[in-house]
């Protein structure tokens, strides 16, 4: 049987921050490691962000070389291409290459929707579009943009971290089926002592909320705010949140640090690929609100990032997202809904540490294991 050939897109150009990188590198590092001929390519048709710039670069030379650094330091050099759109660029792998990977590959995964024009890189296999945001897709999809269904129909096969199938959830005519964030658990494996505080890494807002049938769909500071009062009501147990800052940032972290939140940059702690895995490994755990479209369409969403912190060791208290039934609760992840729950679940971790510690590990291992997912996602897609 011929090696099976597989095409992931992402954002790690891009956004070249900790977080994101993971997010993209993990499908493409977990398909390599199980044997498949795996290349990457980035083609989101938008000029790149540069971090050092503190905005959208004109240039791509910062962002082209993260991204090959990251490669080559996973043994995945000469696996990768990346579009600028200034006339049409293309860094990475020879042109000719790139032409026959995309007519010979038998999976195309379009990791979040990256790709601009995935009609482009229709070969003989099929095209898998991998949901990562759910309820904000399916809010698109049900208020009739008609450019973004045009993109979503272009693809064979359709895949949502929605994996609760929620009837809160707008109906869009698309069989979505589960799948999660694929982790690579050696990468992840710390046998650090961590601080005795709880982290997370996060946006104050990613983008507008949105509307639909009268129902609002908003982002991470309209749940937080409910949280403010956590760190008094939750001492001696210590909260930091790594959150950006500076002229641009829309998080009030002044009110932050006076309601006894630990503030600090991601651009300072966790920058990049490296950084940010220290980071998290560093943290005694996670506390995080979501999304409120998520907590509001209950979609049974789970962090690419809290993923990470369980592969880590590190137990997870996270708000509440349509979960039971997609990943055991109670040890390891403890979910919440009110404050009083929000304490109660640190006060659970604080007091029994190391069983939640391994139930963390246990779940990493059952639950978000590259192989695992990466294998039941291939099936799928193939079926």
């Amino acid at each position: 049987m011929d090696t099976l050939r597989v095409v992931v897109s992402g954002l790690i150009a891009q956004y070249p921050l900790g977080g994101v990188t993971w997010d993209y590198l993990q499908y493409v590092l977990g398909l390599h490691r199980m044997g498949v001929d795996v290349f990457y390519m980035e083609d989101t048709g938008l000029w790149p962000y540069n971090p050092h710039e503190g905005g959208i670069s004109k240039s791509c030379e910062f962002n082209v070389d993260y991204l090959s650094k990251v490669m080559r330091a996973h043994g995945l050099d000469g696996r990768w291409a990346y579009r600028f759109p200034w006339q049409e660029q293309w860094f990475g792998i020879p042109d000719k290459l790139r032409k026959d990977v995309i007519r010979t590959a038998d999976l195309f995964l379009n990791v979040s929707g990256t790709v601009r024009d995935p009609a482009q890189y229709r070969g003989r296999g099929r095209m898998v579009y991998i949901d990562s945001d759910p309820v904000f897709t399916q809010v698109k999809l049900a208020r009739g943009q008609c450019d973004f269904r045009a993109v979503v129909d272009a693809h064979d096969v359709h895949l949502s971290f929605g994996e609760a199938q929620s009837s809160l959830v707008p109906d869009t005519g698309y069989h979505w089926l589960p799948t999660r964030q694929p982790v690579v658990l050696e990468e992840w494996r710390s046998g650090e002592n961590c601080r005795e505080t709880f982290t997370t890494v996060m946006n104050w807002t990613s983008y507008k909320p949105v509307e639909f049938r009268g129902v609002h769909y908003g982002q991470k500071d309209l749940e937080f705010r409910r949280f403010m009062d956590l760190p008094s009501r939750a001492s001696p147990t210590k909260l930091e949140i790594a959150i950006a800052q500076g002229k641009t940032a829309q998080a009030p972290t002044d009110l932050l640090r006076h309601k006894g939140w630990r503030v600090v940059d991601p651009a300072v702690v966790c920058p990049e690929w490296t950084t940010y895995r220290r980071y998290l490994q560093s943290s005694k755990g996670e506390w995080s609100v979501a999304k409120h479209g998520y907590v509001a369409g209950q979609p049974g969403w789970f962090s690419c990032r809290s993923a990470c912190y369980l592969a880590a060791g590190r137990p997870v208290v996270v708000q509440d997202t349509g979960i039971a039934g997609v990943i055991p609760l109670g040890e390891g992840v403890l979910t919440f809904g009110t404050i009083e729950e929000a304490v109660a679940s640190l006060r659970e971790i604080e007091g029994s540490y190391e069983r939640h510690r391994k139930a963390a590990l246990e779940l990493a291992a059952a639950y978000f294991d590259s192989s695992v997912v990466i294998s039941r996602l291939i099936s799928d897609s193939l079926a």
